[in-house]
């Protein structure tokens, strides 16, 4: 039986004052700065719905990510034992998907800006859903 051909289509990038994988801060610190996810014009109706103040995942691909990684010191200190990238949020790992939570505070077209967010400048973005509290029904 053949596999089935896995492929993902960004659908959008993110811009980001982070440049640079020194700048970034570790997940959930606080200190991240606010981002703008460019939406590609191809998928303006998926995101039409999108209101400020909503709350969303935004799914992305760590494209700079080492991919044969598979331990790590967690948060990269060094007398924390090595430990399976899948119970870390390291973003080394065989496939590179980061997970945001954020709060969307303005959208002007396709430029969503969110709060908070820890990826670099042209981080393709994956995929968006909105954050759910309690039991999803959509």
């Amino acid at each position: 039986m053949a596999k089935p051909e896995m492929r993902l289509r960004a659908v959008g990038v993110i811009r980001s004052d982070l440049k640079d994988l020194d700048q970034c801060p570790k997940q959930n610190t606080g200190q991240a700065p606010s981002a703008v996810v460019e939406i590609k014009p191809e998928y303006a109706e998926a995101a039409e719905d999108i209101k400020v103040g909503q709350e969303l995942l935004l799914f992305t691909w760590f494209h700079l990510s080492d991919r044969e990684v598979l331990k790590v010191h967690p948060r990269g200190d060094q007398s924390r034992p090595l430990t399976g990238v899948f119970s870390t949020r390291s973003p080394a790992r065989p496939n590179p998907i980061a997970l945001h939570h954020v709060a969307v505070a303005a959208i002007d077209g396709l430029r969503i800006t969110v709060d908070h967010l820890e990826a670099l400048d042209g981080t393709p973005v994956v995929d968006i859903k909105p954050a759910m509290r309690g039991r999803p029904h959509d």
